[in-house]
């Protein structure tokens, strides 16, 4: 494990995730939100955060965490290991409704620029169908992955077994 995508919906624990294998691997850490992100919620172009993409997985050692579903192609292609938390609606929903209750009003470090956590309803519709709306692609995808190393968890107790067995 040298190049790692992470990918699964929004409040799985992607970050969290990816945290943890980097102080494990000794890793650098590349979050997608902080390529993307400017001070209130203002995305980059989209040709600034490809050149950003780019320059991160050009490297020989990463992990990255995120979906960004147009930019999933590029980093399938460069990396060695796919991580995707497959995780029930409930689950990630749970997980967002926490990361908003718990930051409320204030930026996380994983964020680019300052983009306060709030309640955003839409938002949490986006989480509530992201497994009816990419599940399946996202199994699919993953099923023609014959030369990466593709770990899919179901849920949050299989993905700490994995880091304690690490």
């Amino acid at each position: 494990m040298r190049k790692v995508m992470i990918i699964g919906c929004p409040g799985s624990g992607k970050t969290t995730l990816a945290r943890k294998l980097s102080c494990k691997l000794n890793l650098p850490l590349v979050h997608l939100d902080v390529l993307n992100w400017r001070d209130h919620w203002q995305p980059v172009s989209t040709e600034e955060f490809d050149a950003l993409l780019l320059q991160e997985v050009r490297k020989e050692a990463w992990i990255i965490d995120g979906n960004y579903h147009r930019t999933i192609p590029l980093r399938l292609e460069q990396c060695d290991t796919v991580i995707y938390l497959d995780y029930s609606r409930m689950t990630c929903l749970l997980g967002v409704i926490k990361r908003v209750l718990k930051g409320y009003g204030k930026s996380r470090p994983d964020m680019g620029g300052n983009c306060p956590e709030r309640f955003d309803f839409s938002f949490f519709k986006f989480v509530w169908d992201f497994n009816k709306n990419n599940r399946k692609n996202y199994l699919e995808m993953l099923s023609h992955q014959k030369d990466k190393t593709v770990i899919i968890f179901h849920n949050r107790r299989e993905c700490s077994e994995f880091l304690r067995k690490l």
